[in-house]
């Protein structure tokens, strides 16, 4: 049995309880696993994928980077003047994509529609510590600084410069920061399961201090009309085949496209930070906006592998080694919902890493 039969089989069974999943597998440009469960999903239905997206977040600012549009050491004040305030003038793009800013908490009450005013309010703000000495997870904000230092650079959104990355790729709807009008009816509706409430509450405390109750993922707002219309860099609106594509992309050539030069792929997707992440506790290993090691496995066993997952239980992460990138999105939204994604990311890693 190939490996698209294995992955469709087992989905299938998932689906039970995922109520729908998609799977798509890349491995050195080619599409060899794509693959769908539940009632009425198709490879081109949308989902809210929350923090899968920073790995678009991040692959846009690196590609700007090796473009020579933006420059990882030059400070953020040569195009962002009012971002030096309290301390921050040394602050460069290098500490941003490493989550060691100094810069995680978005102001309280903010809500998404109100979230694109906060660039001021944390170019204005005192960080937590000196850049580039400490590092924590940058949950909201990671979005919001990449956002503004590339309209800064480009003159142009975050979304318009993702869309003009991906369009060659075929994949500039597939992946998105704010949900377009005229795509609206391709998004599933994200379901949280039922006792889950707990696990929500114990989300929401861990992160009240950076990230406010008004601005945590719900299923119930997440479906609210317009709700998704509004850009948010930290979170992802995408298939399955277009975040893995574009990892794909990232790391080798898809269709005739590279992201990023050969050679920059290793300086990119090496470590660029280890510390202990001040918030959350836990020993972080960052590559240059992502996270390096595969979700249900440590930087240490799988030290070639970079990408980021979301809360809900969405996943992409890409291979070098191996030329192997995965994904996988789901219906049910559930804080502690990511065994679909570790047993399937780890069948495919087991059979192709």
């Amino acid at each position: 049995m190939d490996l698209q039969d294995q992955v469709q089989r087992r989905i299938d069974e998932l689906a039970e309880v995922e109520l729908g999943l998609q799977v798509a597998v890349y491995r050195h440009g080619e599409l060899v696993v794509d693959a769908v469960a539940g009632d009425g999903v198709t490879p081109e239905t949308l989902y809210f994928a929350a923090s899968t997206g920073k790995g678009a977040s991040a692959t846009v600012a690196n590609v700007l980077v090796d473009r020579g549009v933006l420059d990882y050491d030059r400070p953020i004040v040569e195009i962002w003047p009012e971002f030096g305030a309290q301390g921050k003038q040394r602050a460069t793009l290098r500490h941003v994509l490493t989550h060691s800013v100094g810069l995680p908490a978005v102001p309280p009450g903010t809500t998404r529609k109100t979230l694109s005013e906060q660039a001021e309010t944390l170019a204005a703000t005192a960080p937590w510590w000196e850049p580039g000495t400490k590092m924590t997870y940058h949950a909201e904000t990671f979005g919001l600084l990449v956002g503004e230092i590339v309209r800064r650079a480009t003159g142009h959104t975050m979304s318009a410069v993702l869309r003009d990355i991906l369009t060659p790729l075929g994949i500039e709807n597939d992946v998105l920061f704010a949900l377009p009008r005229d795509q609206a009816h391709r998004l599933a509706t994200p379901v949280e399961p039922d006792g889950a409430e707990e696990n929500f509450a114990m989300l929401a405390e861990m992160f009240e201090q950076v990230v406010p109750r008004t601005l945590q993922p719900r299923a119930a707002a997440l479906a609210e009309p317009g709700h998704l219309a509004v850009e948010d860099a930290s979170s992802g609106i995408l298939t399955a085949h277009g975040i893995a594509k574009l990892y794909a992309a990232l790391i080798g050539e898809v269709d005739g496209v590279r992201l990023l030069r050969e050679e920059t792929v290793p300086m990119v997707t090496g470590p660029a930070l280890v510390a202990q992440d001040e918030l959350l506790g836990n020993q972080a290993t960052l590559a240059l906006g992502y996270a390096i090691g595969r979700l249900g496995s440590s930087a240490e066993e799988s030290p070639a592998s970079f990408g980021w997952p979301g809360m809900g239980g969405s996943v992409a992460w890409a291979d070098t080694r191996a030329g192997v990138t995965f994904a996988l999105t789901k219906t049910l939204f559930d804080p502690a919902g990511s065994a679909s994604a570790v047993e399937i990311g780890n069948l495919v890693a087991k059979t192709l890493c």
